[in-house]
């Protein structure tokens, strides 16, 4: 799409939303002789706080620039849905407003995950903190339910919890591999008060995630392959699968794929499984 089609389908998105608001929708007296369809441009423009040349020559797709606080006020004139909201900021080529953070998922995205098992699966919020794991995935690593809400992250288990250590094969290149995967996954959180606690703290309680978060490396997430050395069920080949939640910002879908024919044979004891036992 050219800036002159972008443009243009601005125009015409913004010509649609005032078209559709009534007067009374925006607290505006009417008046006895009214033909315009929804709002007028210069009513659009006084409730934006914008001159009304201006707000036309948006609106005849001109090539003017529009600040973020500008198209905030047209969102909030025009009453726009937080969808339309994105949709406005994508068509003006601006960045849309941080989302709401994510308390956890919702009922059906846990059904799904529930239902998944004997495949381990769990769900990870844009700062790693498991919000949802079915029973596969608790007997594999142990159940997060028993840990305190803030211990539930994924990078805080494998950095603190010695039976991870064991757990996994390859511990050191899988956690370094993870710390890249994070610091690329979080490049827009920085600003976030958990995620600048929970480095703060890993940095504090383990000497290796100090150092491998100052080497800045980063890593993409590709399917990737671990091999697990269970206490009860032995070693366990997997295959990671990650899937985005649409419906829920933020949030990861992860599944463990058998990659062997005895892990597939084993799955179905993960389920009773501890890693206490």
């Amino acid at each position: 799409m050219t800036d002159q089609d972008r443009r243009r389908v601005l125009a015409e998105f913004l010509r649609s939303r005032r078209e559709r608001i009534t007067p009374q929708d925006a607290g505006i007296l009417a008046g006895p002789r009214r033909r315009t369809p929804g709002l007028r441009r210069e009513e659009v423009a006084q409730l934006s706080g914008v001159s009304v040349t201006w707000y036309t020559w948006l609106e005849q797709a001109r090539d003017i620039s529009v600040s973020r606080q500008v198209l905030t006020s047209l969102a909030r004139a025009l009453m726009l849905s937080s969808v339309e909201l994105r949709h406005l900021f994508a068509l003006a080529g601006e960045r849309p407003p941080e989302q709401p953070p994510v308390r956890g998922p919702g009922p059906a995205l846990q059904r799904l995950v529930d239902a998944l098992a004997p495949h381990p699966a769990y769900l990870l919020d844009a700062n790693w903190d498991l919000v949802g794991w079915n029973s596969a995935e608790a007997g594999l690593i142990g159940d997060p339910g028993e840990l305190a809400p803030e211990e539930r992250n994924l990078l805080w288990l494998v950095f603190t919890d010695p039976a991870m250590r064991s757990l996994l094969t390859d511990w050191e290149g899988q956690a370094r591999d993870l710390v890249a995967q994070f610091r690329a996954d979080a490049r827009e959180r920085f600003d976030d008060p958990r995620f600048d606690r929970l480095t703060r703290e890993l940095r504090e309680v383990s000497a290796e995630f100090n150092e491998w978060w100052q080497a800045h490396d980063l890593a993409d997430f590709g399917s990737s392959r671990r091999v697990f050395r269970h206490p009860r069920v032995g070693l366990l080949t997997f295959d990671y699968v990650k899937l985005a939640a649409l419906d829920a910002p933020g949030v990861k879908l992860f599944v463990c794929m058998p990659a062997d024919e005895e892990t597939q044979r084993k799955l179905p004891a993960l389920a009773t499984a501890s890693k206490n036992v």
